[in-house]
């Protein structure tokens, strides 16, 4: 009885060491997927972080797009003012010319 309940416990203590064995195997299986994702996420990171900055150039860059074209309205806005004034006195300079 005392040899049997020794064989007993030796197979439990082997089927437990292959299931510790098995489990570690899982656990470090686990570890290295994470560890994959870790090193992803953190490329990942340092693109948006670079997409942020360039993102901040490009509106800063719109900006004075847009600002220089609301100064090149306003000028040609004024040139036209100009122009048609021109022509007004161009007008009338040749009309009297015309009746005389």
């Amino acid at each position: 009885g005392h040899e049997q309940l020794l064989e007993m416990m030796e197979e439990r203590m082997v089927d437990v060491e292959q299931k510790l064995r098995l489990v570690k195997r899982l656990l470090q299986d686990k570890v290295n997927q994470l560890k994959e994702q870790l090193t992803k996420n953190t490329k990942a990171d340092a693109m948006v972080k670079d997409l942020y900055v360039e993102n901040a150039q490009l509106l800063k860059a719109l900006e004075m797009t847009e600002q220089r074209q609301k100064t090149a309205e306003r000028k040609n806005y004024l040139l036209e003012e100009k122009i048609a004034n021109l022509n007004r006195i161009v007008k009338n300079l040749a009309s009297p010319s015309f009746n005389s």
